[in-house]
């Protein structure tokens, strides 16, 4: 009979691999940068942000539909200067069209 090793929560996976640990902290940072930001989006747009990744220093926001990227590529400037003004660095914010339902973030 196979014995399946002990199951792990992600918090434990994530404290015993560098690699996962890194991605849970990338992960936190972009939900805090958007965490943010949120006042600063429309309130009807914002169903249709998610937070996206971070890659040296460039932050993606995840956007449901062309019109939302339209209205928020009007507010990229003020949504960088925001961060930098709550100390959350970000060389640029790139916007992506990802087509998700809206109604979920991450």
């Amino acid at each position: 009979m196979n014995r399946r090793p002990p199951s792990v929560t992600l918090l434990q996976a994530s404290q015993n691999n560098a690699s996962l640990a890194k991605l849970m902290e990338l992960n936190r940072a972009s939900k805090t940068r958007l965490d943010a930001i949120t006042a600063l989006i429309p309130e009807t747009l914002r169903p249709n942000v998610t937070a996206g990744p971070i890659d040296e220093g460039v932050w993606c926001l995840l956007l449901a539909n062309t019109a939302t990227a339209a209205k928020l590529r009007q507010l990229v400037p003020a949504l960088e200067a925001h961060l930098r003004v709550k100390g959350l660095e970000v060389k640029s914010i790139r916007l992506k069209i990802s087509g998700f339902s809206g109604s979920s973030r991450s």
